[in-house]
C-alpha cells in the first residue's frame, strides 16, 4: 500500500473570497485557523479528506497543493531529488499537529509532505 494523501491546500489571492466561494460551493465548513489567513476545511463526508484554504504570499501564484502522509520527511526529500524533484521547503513544525516539507516534481509540481506528531 502507498502512502496516502491527507491535506489539501488552495492558495488564493483574496483568501476571504476563496473562502466564500469555496464554502458556498461545495457546502464545506471553514474554521479559521492561528489567527492568520487560513482556513481549516472538513468536508464531512466518510471519504474525505480535510484541507485548507490560504492566501498567497508576494508574487506567489495561486495554487493548490495536496500533502503525502510519511513517516520521515527528509528520506522522502532525499529520495525525490534522487529522482528529479528539488526541495522546496526543508522539514518544518506546525506546533501541537506535526511537521511538513515540500518538493518540486520533474515538472515543477509542488507536492507537500505531512509527518504527524502522533
Amino acid at each position: 500500500m502507498g502512502q496516502p494523501v491527507v491535506h489539501f491546500e488552495i492558495s488564493s489571492k483574496d483568501y476571504k473570497k476563496a473562502h466564500d466561494f469555496y464554502q458556498n460551493l461545495f457546502g464545506w465548513t471553514i474554521k479559521e485557523f492561528g489567527g492568520m489567513p487560513y482556513g481549516l476545511v472538513d468536508a464531512e463526508g466518510d471519504n474525505s479528506i480535510g484541507g485548507g484554504i490560504t492566501e498567497t504570499k508576494d508574487d506567489t501564484p495561486p495554487s493548490v497543493t495536496f500533502y503525502i502522509q510519511v513517516d520521515d520527511l527528509q528520506a522522502y526529500l532525499d529520495k525525490a531529488e534522487s529522482l528529479g524533484g528539488k526541495t522546496v521547503v526543508p522539514p518544518s513544525p506546525i506546533p501541537n499537529v506535526g511537521s511538513f516539507a515540500m518538493f518540486s516534481d520533474i515538472d515543477g509540481n509542488v507536492i507537500g509532505l505531512f509527518k504527524s506528531n502522533e
